[in-house]
């Protein structure tokens, strides 16, 4: 009788210990992650000083004349980042706006894997599309337009990060306590007055971090960006004239056509370090202000 016990205490023991080994994983892979960047970029920094990375204009680093300044890098990825983002967000928060509060429920199981649907199809696709399509399209209404641009990337990387937005923001919308809505109801307000003047601004921290998620989402994007924005690392904030995003520059020097462990290819673990660094940033912050909404509905309920 008294090994039964035993035993059940030894399984509880082993389970947790199996869960424990799970749950670092992802933190284990993070920081080998970090580490490897670390490591590979210290070679790099050791012949670019960090103020010259920082501050320089230009990035040139595959030329004869050779400039290693980030900023081209930090400010095409942020262009094409923040032209989705314009689309994204208003439109994720209608979707969302719509599934919470006025679909069915019927409705509801139906639209939000359609949504979701979008975030499945491989960026690569997204990529072609916005190169064979998008561009020529708009190109008809602004004949200025080049061929690889920032404008026509930014529209398609929306559809591709409105998934997050609106499915995240749909949950902290459906997650607002019933008695505020009631509240605003018995207050005199309108259905349509109570979502945003009651409903919206008790989730404003909880859609600011689907946001900031989203946005750290729209800035890690690769192929799309790789092939319809081009490879041209400019500092411009002229959404009609191509740029290079960090993404793309690593896919570019990965390619092959740069000797290993020459200063050309370490760069790419500088900028990868760099936009480790800005995803981690946006997504702690976007993961803080989710976990603060839900600590302040827990007390309210």
């Amino acid at each position: 009788m008294e090994r039964a016990p035993r035993w059940v205490h030894w399984q509880e023991k082993i389970v947790v210990a199996l869960l424990f080994a799970s749950a670092s994983v992802s933190v284990v892979t993070t920081l080998a992650i970090a580490i490897s960047l670390g490591v590979e970029s210290i070679g790099f920094f050791r012949e670019v000083p960090l103020i010259r990375f920082l501050t320089e204009r230009e990035w040139t680093p595959l030329f004869s004349i050779k400039k290693f300044g980030i900023l081209p890098l930090v400010c095409g990825t942020f262009l094409v980042a923040g032209i989705a983002m314009v689309i994204a967000i208003p439109f994720g928060i209608f979707i969302a706006t719509y599934l919470a509060e006025y679909a069915s429920e019927r409705a509801r199981r139906f639209l939000k894997p359609v949504i979701e649907v979008l975030a499945g199809i491989p960026s690569v696709l997204y990529g072609y599309f916005a190169l064979l399509f998008v561009t020529p399209l708009l190109q008809k209404f602004i004949p200025s337009l080049s061929g690889f641009n920032a404008l026509s990337p930014g529209i398609v990387l929306a559809f591709m990060v409105l998934p997050t937005i609106a499915s995240l923001s749909e949950d902290i919308i459906y997650a607002v306590p019933q008695s505020i809505r009631e509240a605003s109801l018995a207050l005199g307000a309108t259905k349509l007055q109570t979502i945003f003047r009651a409903v919206l601004p008790a989730a404003a921290s909880g859609i600011i971090a689907a946001c900031l998620l989203g946005f750290s989402r729209a800035i890690g994007e690769t192929m799309l960006v790789t092939i319809a924005a081009g490879q041209q690392p400019n500092l411009t904030l002229n959404p009609l004239e191509p740029v290079q995003t960090m993404t793309a520059y690593i896919v570019q020097v990965s390619l092959g056509d740069v000797p290993h462990g020459s200063l050309e290819y370490q760069t790419i673990f500088a900028v990868g370090l760099s936009l480790f660094l800005i995803t981690l940033v946006f997504n702690l912050f976007g993961l803080f202000l989710r976990e603060r909404f839900i600590r302040t509905f827990q007390r309210l309920g």
